[in-house]
């Protein structure tokens, strides 16, 4: 079967209130190793019904959408969450100007556009950054900016839904810019909104740092059904 590289332009178009049906991420049914589904766009509908189901858009510019639900997963929670000594006195010091969603689109266009050691380019292309700021507008992605004399030198971003927090991707031009964003981010959701746990998707030592634990595919899906069911 041959498939649309990128979104597929007949796919039908699903708006926030509209959702679809993926695969069970516990079944056999897999494309590849975490690829659960490969095809279909990036309208509002489709990418929500993703993150209901434990699953996002993970693709090369040159495939067409592919949609994964990785094993294992990394989760942060209120009581994991680490800040260093080092970021605590960068944080008390106020070495960065820390807001929210006053820039999104610089913050998804930094993470485009950061060097990713032993990656030959970016998987935020042109379709994920219109595709996400449309759910920024819709009031679903947000951003958090660290500037440094009012210019944006690191950030964030991510989707919330209910309870919990789905982290994307993060930028840094300056040393610890992006931790700096994203630890005031979470503090934010932890304590302010409640939320329950922030998905941070595929396991790296840098995430570990800030708090991750690793959860089987299994255990993460069975946490985002309890969360789901009983969120506001």
């Amino acid at each position: 079967m041959r498939y649309h590289s990128g979104p597929d332009p007949a796919f039908p178009y699903l708006n926030e209130n509209q959702r679809y049906r993926f695969p069970d991420p516990l079944s056999d049914a897999f494309v590849g190793e975490n690829i659960v589904a490969v095809g279909g766009n990036l309208s509002p509908g489709m990418l929500l019904s993703a993150y209901e189901q434990g699953i996002f858009p993970w693709y090369n510019p040159d495939d067409p959408v592919l949609w994964q639900s990785p094993d294992p997963r990394l989760v942060i929670f209120p009581h994991t969450l680490h800040v260093s000594r080092t970021m605590q006195k960068i944080l008390k010091r106020g070495d960065f100007e820390i807001s929210f969603d006053q820039d999104f689109a610089g913050v998804i266009l930094g993470c485009s556009e950061a060097e990713r050691p032993g990656q030959g380019g970016t998987w935020i292309t042109k379709d994920i950054i219109e595709s996400y700021s449309e759910l920024h507008r819709l009031g679903y992605a947000h951003s958090a900016e660290s500037r440094q004399d009012g210019i944006l030198v690191g950030g964030c971003y991510g989707i919330l839904l209910k309870d919990f927090f789905c982290g994307e991707s993060m930028f840094a031009k300056v040393s610890n810019a992006s931790k700096a964003a994203f630890l005031t981010l979470a503090r934010y959701l932890f304590s302010e909104q409640k939320i329950r746990f922030i998905d941070c998707q595929v396991p790296t030592d840098h995430l570990h740092s800030l708090g991750g634990e690793v959860l089987s595919r299994k255990e993460f899906l069975r946490l985002l059904k309890e969360t789901l069911k009983s969120g506001r």
